[in-house]
């Protein structure tokens, strides 16, 4: 967000010179056909109660807030300045507005963001848990959500009744459809044209969002019946409080419309468990179900009469939350790959990091979380998905050096042997056995006794026995043992033996032991064994040609292994050269390069070589779980013909030539495994499965972030340390993500702009406490306050400028308070793959207005001069010309929005360029339309009611 397009640039341009026509009008009226006025020597009163004569101008009135800047009548120069002042204050009011309503709209988002665990009880007995929101998503919407995006013109309209003794004003209901004509129009219209070219949005709650945009219409069509139908130019008590009982009865509405409840209530239906871990599937059916089927839900059965539980926010709120899980999965492992091709040359975290922007920016968003993260862009304060994804970048890289660290800061020097396998021919004199010394102080001088053990080789036949001591000088690491190996001509089975590390001290300097008492007892504290402190030393035997077998008859490999190895290993004998022929073999794992590449050939084992690998691609597909098979054959191997096999070949078959009576059974296997031979593990089986690495990544990004985590702040502290930071807002180039990227020149003036709302809203409680209510509180009454300011700023500006308080209302007040809102609708059609969050909240929004904002109003008005005995009057002139003009329009803009869903262009957002381009010229004419009609008929140009 924080590069604007050309679209959001063209409206500044647009929007002055709106104004400039209007001040020409009222500065010119015969230019529009109407007798001449009174030109700024006064202005209309902020509160008016009776009938606006256009030929005579008001005075500015005392605000609720501040007072009238005197002198009253100044001169043209000074009316200029007094209204550069009031302008620039009015913006600067407008900042901090939206500085705290984030911080309104952040507890809002915690606040429906609460989650509970419930219990699911199959027929079986099994029981699953799973996490569901506590807040329905149309019940948040209409309710908090819309409340946090319309506050200040709600508070507007409300404080500008009380402040001026309950009487009408015009500021607060102008402002009210004023701000409800520039969502209709110009935000859903930016909404249709910044969706990339040849994508499109469509409102995921149909029912939903008819019913909100018809209650849309209708709270003002019921706002032209008050006031100039049912009692004229006054607004009784019913009718007040009627307007407010409408909002409870909308969200009601909406909510059963979710559901289905009015419909499917006489549709019996029925309930399954999923395949997917605690999922419940609706289907509809002829009768109930027996009772054997029923299923638990928190001590709850759910059957054919379990209707109302489902139905109610958790039903469906399980069955989406599971029924997508494998696509999801499937998604994520589709972005991890495209990731991999598209940057090869960066590091896994980078990659990491770079698939979970992605995947956050996919995550379905609140109205709540749009609005916070368009402010906190606007402001200088950074982009809340990208820091999010940076920062748990970070954390797994600093855990990963942590884990590596590990062993090398140890305090104590640990001495093991590594390995602590070692193989060897009869006939290679001696053997190497490493022991390495690790941790700790290695300018300490250490010794370590070791000594070998008999296992099935004996020591003086097979090994000469060996003991002593090794000594790690100063900052040596890595020692030899080298034992003898002794070689014999008869044949034997593959033998052993071990070596046994004991003893470890610390010697002096000088490489002598501590006399007693010194520092022997802190050798502890200064060097251990560590493990394996014993090695095995495996024999094999040359005298005969040798068994050939694999190391087990299964292998696991992951997919990612990109090429597998295979041992054949050659035992009980290592002489004279043998081929032994393999192949690979389908299984349910294909070859020809779909899972693996097939291969055939065969080994030549040299004299004295004691194994050979077969090499395997597998060719990996990242596939999220995988379990597919294939073999690896050996067939039988052959002493190669040459002078020296020939004779060695019948050397080593006796039986052909005499027999072997007189010998027992043992004496008898042991001389047939003279010749090469195949052993127990022919026919290899190879178990392709997915990538641990792969699939643990995918597991993590699939788990939804909460989103309240990422505008929430949890201390005070947090708080102050953000409000003075500036962070980079560029939001366009996501392939940078990896990379820490400087504020621009734009983060660091909205930032010092901006930066004395910040630390002064920083006071406001954080977002954990009272789970987000004491923020809730705290800044809608700073909202208040400021709206109170702006009110009295709007309508000194407007008498100052010659503008009355309908016009001002509509043009800057209007616009102002909808800014963030524009911003937050353009991210949410972007980024979100429905067009609830961006146009489907707006409706919702606009009958809020109406409902909350003027229900609460003239509710309070209404009653008060009611008690006195009095009528409270509305001058229904200005507003039911305005309200009309709007419905006309919005009739027009939903019906527009409906014929967009047609195949041809494909939703309510986006489609191909040339339908986008006219529905945003379109739907920018009404609003200019709207503007230019409601101020003409305020400076009576045109005929109103």
């Amino acid at each position: 967000m924080g590069r604007w397009d050309h679209s959001s640039a063209l409206f500044p341009g647009l929007r002055l010179a709106v104004v400039a026509m209007i001040l020409l009008i009222e500065v010119h009226p015969s230019l529009a056909g109407a007798p001449p006025e009174h030109i700024l020597g006064g202005s209309v009163s902020a509160v008016s109660t009776n009938k606006t004569e256009c030929s005579k101008p008001e005075a500015c009135a005392r605000g609720v807030m501040l007072p009238i800047w005197e002198p009253q009548n100044p001169s043209s120069g000074d009316k200029v300045a007094r209204a550069t002042v009031y302008f620039v204050a009015l913006v600067y009011m407008f900042l901090g507005v939206s500085i705290i309503a984030d911080r309104f709209m952040a507890s809002i988002e915690v606040i429906t963001s609460q989650e509970k665990e419930i219990t699911i009880k199959k027929p079986n007995g099994e029981t699953t848990t799973t996490t569901v929101r506590i807040w329905n998503e149309t019940v948040s919407n209409l309710t908090l959500m819309a409340l946090g995006s319309s506050a200040p013109e709600i508070l507007l309209s409300v404080i500008e009744v009380i402040g001026h003794g309950f009487e009408a004003g015009t500021l607060g209901p102008s402002t009210i459809v004023g701000s409800a004509a520039f969502n209709m129009f110009v935000i859903i219209g930016l909404c249709v044209y910044v969706v990339p070219d040849g994508e499109t949005r469509k409102v995921k709650h149909l029912r939903v969002f008819f019913v909100t945009a018809t209650w849309s219409i209708f709270a003002y069509i019921w706002l032209y019946l008050i006031l100039s139908v049912i009692s004229p130019g006054v607004v009784q008590v019913w009718e007040g409080l009627l307007t407010f009982f409408f909002f409870p009865i909308c969200v009601l509405f909406a909510w059963v419309a979710d559901r289905r409840l009015l419909f499917y209530k006489y549709v019996y239906k029925r309930y399954r468990t999923g395949k997917q871990r605690g999922m419940i599937i609706e289907t509809e059916g002829d009768r109930p179900l027996p009772s054997k089927v029923d299923i638990e839900m928190d001590g709850k059965m759910l059957n054919s009469h379990g209707v109302d539980f489902l139905d109610g926010p958790l039903g469906l709120d399980l069955d989406e939350k599971d029924l997508d899980e494998e696509e999801t999965r499937r998604d994520m492992a589709k972005i991890l790959k495209e990731l991999k091709q598209k940057h090869p040359d960066k590091e896994v975290e980078q990659l990491i990091e770079l698939a979970n922007y992605q995947v956050l920016s996919q995550q379905q968003k609140s109205r709540a979380f749009y609005r916070c993260q368009a402010t906190r862009l606007m402001t200088g304060a950074g982009n809340i998905l990208k820091k999010h994804a940076a920062d748990q970048a970070r954390k797994a890289v600093s855990m990963h050096e942590v884990r590596s660290d590990v062993g090398d800061n140890d305090p104590i020097s640990k001495i093991f042997f590594e390995p602590n396998s070692y193989q060897c021919l009869e006939n290679c004199g001696t053997v190497a056995v490493n022991v390495i010394r690790r941790g700790g102080d290695v300018g300490k001088t250490i010794s370590v006794e070791y000594r070998t053990e008999d296992g099935t080789a004996n020591a003086g036949s097979d090994y000469e026995f060996t003991e002593g001591v090794v000594v790690f000088k100063p900052g040596e690491t890595m020692k030899e043992i080298r034992v003898g190996i002794i070689d014999d001509d008869i044949f034997e089975e593959d033998e052993n033996f071990l070596i046994h590390l004991s003893n470890v001290k610390v010697l002096s300097a000088e490489g002598e032991e501590p006399e007693d008492g010194e520092s022997a007892n802190h050798v502890d504290s200064v060097a251990c064994l560590g493990l394996p402190s014993t090695a095995t030393v495996t024999i094999f035997d040359d005298d005969h040609a040798g068994i050939f077998t694999f190391e087990e008859p299964v292998c696991h490999v992951s997919e990612s292994v990109g090429t597998m190895e295979v041992k054949v290993l050659r035992t009980s004998g290592a002489r004279g050269v043998v081929n032994v022929p393999y192949k690979t073999v389908e299984g349910t794992a294909r070859g020809g390069g779909e899972d693996f590449e097939d291969i055939h050939g065969i080994l030549e084992f040299q004299n004295d070589e004691i194994f050979k690998t077969i090499k395997v691609k597998v060719i990996d597909d990242e596939e999220y779980e995988k379990n597919k098979t294939f073999y690896i054959e050996i067939g039988e191997p052959r002493l190669v013909e040459s002078n020296d096999t020939k004779g060695l070949e019948k050397k080593l078959t006796p039986w052909e030539e005499e027999p072997l009576a007189g010998k027992d059974e043992e004496e008898r296997r042991i001389a047939e495994m003279g010749r090469p031979m195949l052993g127990d593990h022919v026919k290899l089986e190879v178990i392709i499965e997915e990538s641990y690495e792969f699939k643990n990544t995918v597991d993590k990004l699939i788990k939804k972030t909460n989103l309240a985590l990422l505008v929430g702040t949890n201390s005070w502290r947090d708080q102050f340390i953000e409000a003075i930071t500036v962070s980079a807002g560029e939001d366009d180039d996501d392939e940078e993500c990896g990379e820490e990227k400087l504020p621009s020149c734009f983060d660091y003036v909205m930032h010092f702009l901006t930066v004395f709302w910040k630390v002064l809203f920083a006071f406001v409680p954080p977002t954990d406490y009272w789970n987000g209510w004491a923020c809730f509180v705290v800044s809608i009454c700073m909202i208040g306050l400021l709206t109170a300011v702006i009110g009295d700023l709007a309508s000194h500006f407007g008498c100052t400028v010659g503008l009355k308080d309908s016009v001002t209302a509509v043009v800057f007040v209007a616009l102002g308070t909808s800014v963030p809102d524009t911003f937050a609708s353009k991210v949410a059609a972007i980024q979100d793959q429905y067009a609830d969050a961006s146009i489907g909240n707006v409706t919702g929004s606009n009958a809020v207005n109406v409902f909350l904002g003027i229900g609460v109003a003239w509710s309070i008005a209404a009653i008060y001069h009611n008690s006195r005995g009095e009528d409270f009057k509305v001058d229904p002139g200005t507003l039911a010309f305005s309200v009309t003009l709007f419905t006309i329009f919005a009739f027009i803009c939903v019906a527009v929005l409906m014929y967009r869903r047609r195949p041809e262009i494909g939703g309510e957002l986006g489609g191909p360029r040339t339908s986008k381009v006219l529905t945003f010229m379109l739907f920018f004419s009404l609003w200019l339309l709207y503007i230019l009609f409601s101020s003409l008929e305020a400076y009576c140009h045109i005929q109103g009611f």
